[in-house]
């Protein structure tokens, strides 16, 4: 009997000093609270949030719903903070634990606000609308990018400071490496200020056709801080280093006004010059007339008989396109070059192509020229077996005949 009080003692001490300074029963309420605000979570987020947006849907702007999108995961966040503390004044913890509860809430407080804050500085990014005519769009972002990373920063060191962790001399500490992260940190560097050149001289914009020599040519996806993304026509993704495309000549397709078209048309030499002058006549009417070609003064247009080739009489084509879209210009240049065709069988010449020509000043007989041996030099004994050897053949035909 008295082991079943000792028991029973044990079960109630264990009932009332469970875990942190509190009985079981309070912190099996607790988990109750704080499973409760899960599920209000939920309620929240279907009902106050979705009442919140489609209260933005009937205004006219768009900042308010783009407002409500950027803080939508920070409000789902804010049941779980209140069930927190909730949960942990019903569990009326000890002194020292107490202490850490309420800090891990001044965190999620902490938290929770900075998040918004960052959240928040995408959405009202348009209030920096008028610094894109002096910046480009890019480095309208990379200045977000700055802002946000700014707030991340303080929000850090305000929870540092929640748990008594003071930020000065962490970063008093981390100065002592400053040489040596700054050494290590050197391309990070050259980079960073690479891509700010990029950007300020507006050198390319995302979106745009570059090449660069021996680095890299394709269309501009991002620019980053470190390195460009460029994706080449074969689609594959490449990384190219800020630096690459600060130090290097950038050929900027996109901003190209027209194309250019540049043939060099060989006719055949039998051509005549009134020929000639019809050919060249309708090639420029056919451009200058044309819908598709730009015309002088705004562009330079020629065509000209220009050289005596090898095996061809060269005609200069020289014009440029209205449009610099990649495909409309080759189904320009297609047009024009079955034009050029026809023109040139209208005047009934023909396409010269590379061949040579050989002048033989006269041929050689059939007969092989005779050898004639040195006056001063006697036949050897091969060269007497040699001449000699007709008449032993014809001896030796007479003998077997016989």
């Amino acid at each position: 009997m008295n082991s079943l009080i000792e028991f029973w003692a044990i079960v109630v001490d264990v009932w009332n000093n469970a875990a942190f300074g509190t009985d079981l029963g309070r912190i099996l309420v607790g988990v109750g609270v704080f499973a409760l605000f899960l599920v209000i979570r939920r309620l929240f987020a279907r009902f106050v949030i979705a009442w919140l947006k489609r209260l933005t849907t009937r205004t006219t702007t768009e900042i308010d719903d783009r407002t409500i999108d950027a803080l939508e995961k920070p409000l789902r966040f804010v049941p779980i903070v209140l069930g927190f503390f909730i949960a942990t004044e019903v569990l009326q913890l000890d002194a020292t634990f107490d202490i850490i509860a309420a800090k891990i809430t001044r965190s999620l407080v902490a938290l929770t606000l900075f998040w918004g804050i960052i959240s928040l500085v995408e959405p009202l990014s348009f209030l920096l609308g008028r610094l894109k005519d002096l910046f480009s769009d890019t480095m309208v972002a990379w200045f977000v990018k700055a802002v946000k990373i700014l707030f991340m920063f303080i929000g850090a060191a305000a929870i540092l400071d929640v748990w008594g962790i003071e930020i000065g001399p962490i970063l008093a500490g981390l100065g002592l490496f400053g040489l040596a992260g700054a050494l290590a940190a050197q391309d990070l560097l050259k980079n960073l200020l690479s891509g700010v050149l990029i950007l300020a001289e507006r050198r390319f914009q995302i979106g745009d056709w570059i090449r660069v020599d021996g680095v890299v040519e394709g269309t501009v996806e991002a620019i980053g801080f470190r390195s460009t993304a460029v994706r080449q026509f074969d689609k594959a993704a490449v990384q190219v280093p800020n630096t690459a495309l600060a130090d290097n000549a950038v050929i900027n397709f996109s901003k190209m006004t027209h194309r250019r078209i540049y043939w060099k048309i060989g006719v055949i030499y039998g051509t005549s010059v009134d020929q000639l002058r019809y050919i060249r006549d309708e090639i420029e009417a056919y451009i200058l007339n044309g819908d598709d070609f730009a015309k002088p003064p705004e562009v330079s247009t020629f065509v000209r008989i220009d050289s005596f080739g090898d095996s061809s009489i060269d005609i200069m084509l020289y014009c440029f396109t209205k449009t610099t879209v990649w495909g409309e210009w080759l189904a320009a240049k297609e047009r024009l070059a079955y034009r050029v065709k026809e023109i040139v069988a209208e005047a009934k010449s023909d396409f010269a192509f590379p061949s040579t020509s050989i002048y033989l000043e006269s041929y050689p007989n059939d007969q092989p020229e005779i050898f004639q041996p040195p006056a001063d030099r006697a036949p050897t004994a091969g060269a007497a077996i040699v001449e000699s050897s007709g008449s032993a053949a014809e001896a030796s035909g007479d003998g077997d005949g016989g």
